[in-house]
């Protein structure tokens, strides 16, 4: 009892009462204390970098890829797409690991993982350029290997969408590993046949292969093919497209190849300011500077890329030849199969299903691209040689025995769910309805590849309907497009050059003359016409001689004048064009041209709206060249020359150029070296040359003369705008005065320099001439008569005058009266109107070139001098002239070349300042009569002295 006591003793039970506080327990905490929380916020993150609305980032949408779950895959895929498109810097860091896992799941068992795939590699190739790829393409065009020649059919379709978007914004890195993708199309469609060698054993034969059909695709054999035979033509395109320019042909533009093909011509560049006057040769080298085309397949190093599968490339005509050997079998096949299939529904073989006709298309355009992927332009004969020996005949009996095709028609009635079907159908196939047209011009191009001109008579056979054909296309009338008529006429090249018949070649430029000469073409089918008359004479009528005598080629160069000045300047690309056809014509002395532009020269040179003043400046210089080949140079069309080189619509050096193209047509040249026949004669010579040194072209023929023997043309200036000016207010011309006795028309500066420069080379023209004093009659008769009568001159057509006359006169020639009175009031009132224009802002070269040719003029003509001093009357003037005078006088006394001759006239200049002297008045004129005193007595003070006449003269 003691010891259960004790126990209880130990434990004990408080007894509680009621109305008293509970106790507190010995193990009770104490609660009153305060307490404050600890942010840690980096230990707190639940993730780094940007997430998706999901809350993922980057590296967790990564690591989902890997998943077992076809929906987490296709969830990461679609979060990969939302994180990039908001946040694109992520690309930069993790694209290496974005691919590699994109790539991955092109075979994935699951359709909607690999449409999803497909979405975000065509988002990342429009954001990623090609040369950031470049490093992970090798693994892309891997796993794009393995989905093409995946056992699974869903997985080979979505690879070939895969494709779909390389192509479109990678084809330069898909066509550098172009042969191992090319054996996986033929996978696609194809298997190796089998043969047994023995019992239980197999053995494949090598290069033997067959059309394969997958009875579980949702489409069609028929359609399946399609779709590969579709990606497989846009892969060809593709590399050859990539190929280096000067080893690739042109596919839209054919008439490009045959120039292409004899290197790159650097033009010969000449100045005319050194070779125009000179007997002496030109010197021209080998090539004209361009690097021959030498046939060499021999690199020093790949010119691809380290890296870019330049082992995988098509790098030999053998390659592309054992390629064709293992493809061109199965595309007769398919060829067979797609035209054997409407054969229950029609009595007509030629008529074809919209399907069969889009699978016998790419047929011939992948023979079409196959015949171009030679590495080398100058192997292509060799290939379609092997393609002749190889192919022909079966070709002939395949492709030519229902041409040409045509669309088969048929209603159907249409049922529940085909709307449906039709559409993955579309989908599946890739390429839509192709015309009736595109398959028969494709399959033209495709035979006559195959023809030889050495044996052309031989396969006149087989060409006969391909010529029809091409023949009732194109003189039907109907309107083609672009690409079909560029095709026609590639095949109406070809047999142009294979039959070498003239009936033949009449029969078909007629054809296409027929859409030449339609109205309202599109630029660029009118380019393609122009190019293809053009080039055919340019490359081929030299060697051709039926193509050189067809009348059709004759009729369509002599119309080419008359539709450029028709043109305008409406389109002047186009007019380019024609203008190097009429140029290389006209060099090659094509009698129809150059009559046609002959007669339509003064159209072409209109000087206010013809096409030398339309057109570029290039275009303006082939003009200008067409000069020196026309056979005469009319009247009428120099006064056209005239008015273009002097109305500065055309540059000052066309101009010049110009005048020296109408100084060698002439007689009087005395350059004889590879000259044309002389074009104008010694009249209309010098009526060219008076009228553009006058600056004022003439409008009418007037009388010629003789003089000294030989017929002089004088009288056909007769310038409208001239004789207006005769007319013409003060507003417009200075009026006369004691000073000036002319009326001065003043020009703009632009216009003075322009005419100036020309004034220089008709003076050189003029020099180049026998005789001198002969020339230099007929220019003093010429202004007598036509000049001297005016009382408005232009200031450029004043100094013109003076600078001839000081550069053509010489000891032996003394300039009659009536001339040297005309030319002292041009030099006074020249003179004149620089006082006036003192000052003048932007005027200092035209001032400067005034004061040059009046002080040459004065020292160089006898007597023109001293009739100036003598036109000067003090007792005229009035006060305002006063110092303007003064200031002439001294501007003259302090030329070092007059010196002399104001001694000779010591007395008329003393008689002068006298009377200045006296008139003189005020202390406002004190100033530069004392100016004037001063530069009179150092003159006379430095130059006393024994001097005479003969020293002057």
């Amino acid at each position: 009892m003691t010891k259960k006591r004790k126990r209880q003793d130990d434990f004990q039970k408080v007894k509680l009462k009621v109305g008293k506080r509970k106790p507190k327990a010995d193990n009770a905490t104490d609660v009153n204390f305060r307490t404050k929380g600890i942010n840690l916020t980096e230990q707190l993150k639940t993730g780094t970098g940007p997430t998706t609305h999901r809350h993922l980032n980057i590296k967790d949408l990564l690591s989902q890829l890997h998943h077992y779950s076809g929906g987490v895959k296709q969830g990461a895929l679609v979060g990969l797409r939302e994180l990039l498109s908001l946040h694109p810097h992520l690309l930069d860091q993790h694209l290496s690991s974005v691919l590699s896992e994109v790539a991955a799941v092109f075979t994935d068992k699951d359709s909607t993982v690999r449409a999803a795939a497909v979405r975000l590699l065509r988002f990342l190739a429009q954001c990623v350029p090609s040369e950031r790829v470049a490093p992970f393409f090798p693994l892309l065009s891997a796993h794009l290997t393995c989905a093409m020649t995946h056992i699974v059919e869903g997985i080979q379709e979505d690879a070939l969408r895969v494709l779909d978007v390389l192509l479109e914004h990678y084809p330069a890195l898909l066509s550098a590993r172009c042969t191992v993708l090319l054996r996986n199309f033929l996978e696609l469609i194809s298997q190796r046949r089998l043969s047994r060698a023995g019992k239980g054993v197999e053995e494949r034969k090598p290069g033997s292969w067959t059309l394969s059909t997958a009875p579980g695709r949702t489409v069609t054999a028929q359609q399946w093919r399609l779709t590969v035979l579709t990606r497989l033509g846009c892969f060809l395109q593709a590399v050859v497209e990539e190929r280096p320019a000067e080893e690739r042909g042109t596919f839209g533009d054919f008439l490009d190849g045959e120039e292409k093909g004899r290197g790159c011509v650097t033009p010969l560049e000449l100045t005319w300011e050194e070779h125009a006057f000179r007997k002496g040769g030109v010197q021209v080298y080998e090539n004209s500077g361009a690097q021959p085309a030498v046939p060499s397949s021999f690199r020093l190093r790949p010119v691809t890329e380290p890296g870019a599968g330049v082992t995988e490339g098509l790098v030999s005509v053998e390659t592309v030849r054992g390629f064709a050997a293992t493809l061109v079998p199965l595309l007769l096949e398919v060829w067979v199969e797609a035209s054997t299939s409407e054969q229950g529904k029609t009595d007509s073989a030629h008529l074809l299903a919209p399907e069969s006709m889009s699978l016998m298309y790419q047929v011939l355009t992948i023979l079409q691209l196959l015949r171009r992927l030679t590495p080398e332009r100058h192997q292509k004969d060799d290939l379609d040689a092997w393609f002749r020996s190889s192919y022909l005949n079966d070709f002939k009996h395949h492709f030519m025995k229902n041409f040409p095709y045509g669309l088969l028609e048929v209603a159907k009635h249409k049922k529940k769910g085909e709307l449906k079907r039709t559409k993955q159908q579309a989908a599946a196939g890739g390429a839509g309805s192709v015309e009736p047209l595109a398959l028969n011009v494709t399959l033209c191009q495709v035979m006559v590849s195959l023809s030889s001109r050495p044996q052309g008579g031989q396969d006149a056979e087989w060409l006969g309907p391909i010529r029809g054909f091409a023949t009732e296309t194109l003189s039907s009338g109907v309107r083609l497009s672009s690409r079909h008529l560029a095709a026609l006429l590639e095949v109406v090249w070809r047999l142009v050059l294979t039959h070498r018949s003239r009936a033949v070649t009449e029969e078909l430029l007629q054809a296409a003359q027929v859409q030449y000469q339609q109205r309202n073409l599109t630029l660029p089918v009118r380019m393609l016409l122009l190019r293809f008359f053009s080039r055919l004479y340019l490359q081929e009528h030299q060697a051709q001689p039926h193509i050189a005598r067809s009348k059709v080629l004759s009729r369509w160069l002599a119309a080419l004048p008359l539709q450029l000045a028709q043109l305008g300047s409406r389109n002047p690309h186009l007019s380019a064009q024609l203008l190097q056809t009429v140029q290389a014509a006209a060099a090659w002395k094509n009698r129809d041209l150059l009559h046609s532009l002959q007669t339509h020269a003064c159209r072409l040179y209109d000087p206010q709206e013809g096409s030398v003043v339309l057109l570029p400046a290039d275009s303006q210089q082939r003009l200008v060249e067409l000069v020196y080949f026309l056979p005469l140079l009319p009247p009428e069309l120099l006064s056209c020359l005239s008015r273009c080189c002097t109305a500065g619509r055309v540059s000052t050096s066309l101009a010049a150029s110009l005048v020296r193209l109408v100084h060698i047509r002439s007689s009087l040249c005395s350059w004889s070296a590879g000259r044309q026949e002389v074009a104008v004669s010694d009249v209309d010579y010098f009526s060219f040359l008076f009228s553009t040194l006058t600056g004022e072209s003439s409008c009418s023929h007037g009388n010629v003369c003789a003089l000294l023997g030989l017929p002089v043309m004088l009288a056909w200036f007769s310038s409208e705008k001239l004789a207006a000016l005769q007319h013409a207010g003060e507003d417009m011309v200075l009026p006369p005065s004691p000073l000036s006795p002319l009326s001065i028309y003043p020009t703009q500066q632009e216009q003075f320099n322009h005419h100036w420069l020309i004034v220089e080379e008709v003076c050189h023209c003029l020099e180049t001439l026998g005789s001198r004093s002969q020339c230099f009659d007929v220019l003093q008769n010429a202004i007598c008569k036509n000049l001297t009568g005016l009382q408005v001159v232009p200031d450029s057509t004043a100094a013109a005058l003076l600078r001839v006359v000081s550069r053509l006169l010489d000891l032996s020639l003394l300039p009659n009266e009536i001339l040297l009175r005309f030319l002292s009031d041009c030099c006074l009132s020249l003179l004149s109107l620089l006082e006036q224009e003192q000052g003048i802002p932007n005027n200092a070269e035209k001032s400067e070139a005034v004061r040059d040719v009046c002080l040459a003029a004065l020292s160089g003509v006898p007597r023109l001098l001293r009739l100036v001093l003598q036109s000067l009357r003090v007792s005229d003037l009035c006060e305002e002239e006063f110092s303007q005078l003064a200031q002439t006088l001294s501007y003259l006394l302090r030329q070092s070349q007059l010196r002399n001759h104001m001694l000779a006239n010591a007395a008329l200049l003393q008689h002068i300042i006298q009377d200045l002297t006296r008139y003189c008045q005020g202390e406002a004129q004190e100033q530069w009569l004392t100016d004037l005193l001063y530069c009179y007595s150092v003159t006379l003070s430095t130059h006393r002295g024994n001097l005479g006449l003969r020293d002057i003269y």
